[in-house]
């Protein structure tokens, strides 16, 4: 485990030292090419202004990796009975199926069908309530 660690270790240290002999030589092959035209200090100066250019572009990536931009407001929680229509829209042969399964059991289990009409029945008088106490508001 520890033998590993440091192999890792040792070959990101190779990367960045790799990396950083490929930057200085990028930079000293555009200070030769500007220098031609421009002469030393206008080769100097391309070098530092395109350093400064990547210096800037790093400094956006990571603010905005750091800051980043809100996300839209979360979608409202779609009820059971919505999410059941909209996959029996999508997928009408799964939905007969499932249709006919819970015709089969409730056609077993008599109580259950009860169970279930007397529930919905409730949760629309308690709504049908909910709704003429907000228009007596």
């Amino acid at each position: 485990m520890i033998k590993k660690a440091i192999s890792l270790a040792a070959a990101i240290a190779a990367l960045a030292a790799a990396a950083g002999v490929c930057v200085i030589a990028a930079a000293y092959a555009l200070f030769a090419v500007a220098r031609t035209y421009l002469g030393p200090a206008g080769g100097a100066a391309v070098v530092a202004a395109v350093a400064a250019i990547f210096a800037i572009a790093l400094a956006l990536v990571l603010m905005r990796k750091a800051n980043p931009p809100p996300h839209a407001a979360p979608v409202e929680e779609q009820s059971f009975t919505s999410r059941l229509i909209d996959l029996a829209r999508d997928k009408p042969i799964l939905a007969a199926g499932a249709a006919a399964a819970a015709g089969l059991v409730l056609m077993r289990n008599p109580k259950l069908m009860t169970t279930i009409v007397t529930a919905a029945m409730a949760s629309k008088a308690g709504k049908a309530a909910g709704r003429a106490e907000e228009r007596r508001r």
